[in-house]
């Protein structure tokens, strides 16, 4: 999975954008810049990240600095652990967000976001059905595969549309965290006019009973 993610992020970095957003699930909405830091210590593992990049005005965040000491949520502590792996990186923002959110305000964010520079990519962190099997977090749901198979392949697709209907009852249900941070990447990437988005399928596990998938929109013109 951690190949897979370095194959995604590499290509966000070889597309050359101007500002990365990087958004995920949050106790609240926060805001965090380049250098803050989250840490894996609450799972028993002396391991901190942070966000990559250059902050707003172009330099590079310190690691040690005052941003640096903010902290980040698990979805953006795993971000930038990934993140570090690839580079170099842009402008670099975290976006945490409430998994309360409706998809009608996350996909209006996404589409506010798209408009956030020349050229923005975002990265979506966020799991799949939490209640596949018996041994899930979620125990088994019946109905929980054939949801999530959709789900995956409207992400592989880049079925927009379908991202968009996806409901925060199905979503709540099957523990599907990702739900909110989906929705704004096919709000950031409703196509217009003669824009066009595919999408590439990279890895599908669900070993704990948790999907788990990365999948990569780039967008293409007809």
């Amino acid at each position: 999975m951690r190949d897979a993610c370095s194959v995604a992020l590499q290509r966000v970095v070889d597309a050359n954008p101007d500002l990365v957003i990087v958004v995920g699930g949050d106790a609240g909405r926060s805001t965090y810049g380049a250098g803050a830091r989250g840490s894996f210590a609450g799972f028993g593992v002396a391991v901190t990240a942070a966000l990559p990049g250059a902050d707003a005005d172009g330099s590079v965040a310190e690691r040690d600095g005052d941003r640096g000491r903010d902290r980040l949520p698990l979805s953006l502590t795993i971000a930038a652990m990934l993140m570090e792996r690839v580079g170099p990186w842009p402008s670099v923002r975290g976006e945490g967000l409430p998994t309360a959110m409706t998809p009608v305000d996350a996909v209006a964010l996404g589409a506010e976001w798209a408009d956030s520079a020349e050229r923005v990519a975002l990265i979506a962190m966020g799991d799949g059905a939490a209640t596949l099997t018996v041994k899930a977090p979620g125990y088994l749901v019946e109905g929980a595969e054939q949801w999530q198979k959709l789900v995956t392949q409207a992400l592989a697709e880049a079925d927009v549309a379908a991202i968009k209907a996806i409901t925060s009852t199905d979503a709540d249900t099957f523990q599907a965290a990702g739900r909110v941070a989906w929705q704004v990447a096919a709000g950031a990437a409703d196509p217009s006019g003669a824009e066009r988005w595919v999408g590439e399928l990279l890895a599908d596990e669900s070993p704990y009973g948790v999907a788990y998938l990365v999948a990569v929109w780039q967008r293409t013109s007809t």
